[in-house]
């Protein structure tokens, strides 16, 4: 098998690495419920459904005008 001539610069060869250390976008899903971007296999943080049954209680936040 052929050997390179010459050695590839560090710059050079983490050109050619790149491609493998790329990120990936996040899948995501509409939750059926209320169209929320979920993402998949996951309860719904908004309504708190997964595939259509209630599965999470979501906690609402209070009004903090009566304290003193």
């Amino acid at each position: 098998m052929p050997q390179p001539k010459k050695r590839h610069s560090n710059r050079r060869q983490g050109k050619r690495r790149f491609s493998n250390y790329k990120l990936k976008a996040t899948a995501l899903g509409t939750c059926p419920q209320c169209s929320a971007p979920i993402l998949p296999h996951h309860a719904c943080p908004t309504c708190g459904t997964y595939k259509g049954i209630g599965i999470v209680e979501i906690k609402t936040k209070k009004t903090g005008k009566g304290k003193k």
